[in-house]
């Protein structure tokens, strides 16, 4: 397709001498359109398509940079050469000043370099605006990402922050302009407290990448405190010289916390935010560790609620769900802080005792246990009764490991179980407690160890 050039001047001869140059141009074919008026040209212009004009600033209805600053306002992106007399070139040069691409000097059309010129200006318009069509994706794509961007000259000053990196150093991009990167970029080793070395130097000597240090905290413009972690990376012109540094970090506050968040889920009951089984087992064996060290004990407790089916046939699950809830903090509430509650899962609770005279604290444990749960539960403005029954075996007469244990006291909570709900049964036999207890009105019989 030609490149269609609009001309503007009121001198038929310069006009036809221009047609008639660019018509033999060996650069390739143009289309021209002349027109004598700036309100002419001005309207041709609105309808779009030109990809360069030449425009002679004396004009009948428009002259001077007057006429010149009219045309630019309407084709800011459109290349425009003007037209000189030759004995004073003033106007020309202020045009261009203006942002005029050049100017054509009246008498030398004949010229093969006038098409020349033109299609130079043309090509370097388009390499401009792909310049900046890059540009501004890339700024978009910066602006976009969450990790903060920072890129230094040679001497290391600020020449770009993108918008994280305003925010997380509290400088804004024109603040932060031509100021040296450690005024903007301050950080601290987090283990020692000292000013880290700083990353821009390290890559401007070496002229390799790195990796920031895994403590690197980042002193805000206000003083405040970010752990960050990330890169530093040379950067380069055309022919491979060094021309600055980009600093590539973001906040590890957000990180560390999906990773505690995650680490939380892993060993912890969705429901009712208690340790699960992988938990409880390891606490487990920690303790078992003390106590043979010590020659201690501890005691494990497992329990199921009674006819809990019920609870979810007259609640349903959402209500039954409500109810463990409100088990688990009662559980809590009859405990030291030093035990662990514990979901094994369904109905079913796990408590580690890791203090204590075990079958006595058991005991008491146990029947406070049963008190408290026995009390009423609001779910859903309605009250709700449970009772639970306990199975207790002990470290280290009932079990070396945490598996045995905790199947010596499931075998035990059965026992209690077959003993008609609401009390505990130590595993094996034992004479010495009382099994069975009754919340406070103390109408269930008493049955002791042994009393098979």
């Amino acid at each position: 397709m030609p490149n269609r050039i609009l001309i503007i001047t009121d001198a038929p001869a310069d006009a036809k001498a221009l047609k008639a140059v660019l018509s033999r141009s060996i650069e390739g074919p143009f289309a021209v359109k002349w027109v004598r008026r700036l309100a002419t040209g001005l309207k041709s212009l609105r309808a779009g398509g030109f990809e360069a004009i030449i425009v002679d600033l004396s004009l009948p209805d428009g002259s001077g940079i007057a006429a010149f600053e009219r045309l630019y306002a309407a084709a800011q992106h459109t290349p425009i050469v003007t037209l000189s007399a030759g004995t004073d070139n003033t106007l020309a040069i202020e045009a261009v000043q203006r942002g005029a691409q050049g100017y054509l000097t009246k008498g030398y059309f004949v010229s093969h370099l006038v098409p020349q010129v033109l299609r130079n200006i043309i090509q370097r318009k388009a390499i401009e605006l792909t310049y900046y069509n890059d540009k501004e994706r890339a700024e978009i794509a910066l602006n976009s990402i969450s990790d903060a961007v920072i890129c230094t000259d040679i001497s290391g000053n600020v020449d770009y922050l993108n918008i994280a990196a305003e925010t997380m150093t509290g400088w804004s991009r024109a603040e932060a302009h031509g100021r040296p990167v450690g005024e903007v970029f301050r950080i601290i080793n987090g283990d020692t407290l000292e000013l880290a070395p700083s990353p821009v130097d390290l890559v401007l000597q070496s002229n390799e990448p790195m990796g920031l240090h895994a403590d690197t905290v980042l002193i805000r413009r206000d003083g405040s405190e970010t752990p960050i972690e990330d890169s530093a990376a040379p950067i380069h012109d055309w022919d491979g010289r060094l021309t600055g540094v980009v600093i590539v970090f973001h906040d590890v506050n957000a990180a560390k916390a999906m990773t505690m968040k995650m680490a939380h889920l892993a060993h912890h009951d969705f429901l009712t935010d208690l340790p699960n089984r992988v938990l409880l087992n390891d606490r487990i064996a920690q303790a078992i560790s003390l106590a043979k060290r010590n020659g201690t004990q501890l005691a494990v407790l497992f329990l199921d609620l009674d006819n809990f089916k019920l609870i979810n046939d007259t609640f349903g699950h959402a209500g039954g769900d409500k109810l463990l809830q409100s088990v688990a903090q009662r559980l809590h509430t009859c405990v030291r802080s030093s035990d662990t509650v514990s979901r094994a899962g369904g109905d079913e609770f796990i408590i580690l005792l890791s203090g204590g005279i075990y079958e006595q604290d058991a005991a008491l444990t146990a029947d406070k246990i049963l008190a408290e749960l026995a009390r009423p539960h609001l779910i859903d403005n309605r009250e709700s009764q449970i009772t639970t029954s306990i199975g207790i075996s002990v470290y280290p007469a009932d079990g070396q490991d945490a598996e045995t244990l905790i199947r010596n006291a499931d075998i035990a909570m059965y026992t209690a179980k077959e003993k008609g709900h609401a009390n505990y049964q130590f595993f094996g036999w034992r004479n010495e407690y009382p099994h069975a207890r009754t919340p406070s009105h103390g109408s269930q019989s008493t049955a002791c160890a042994g009393q098979e």
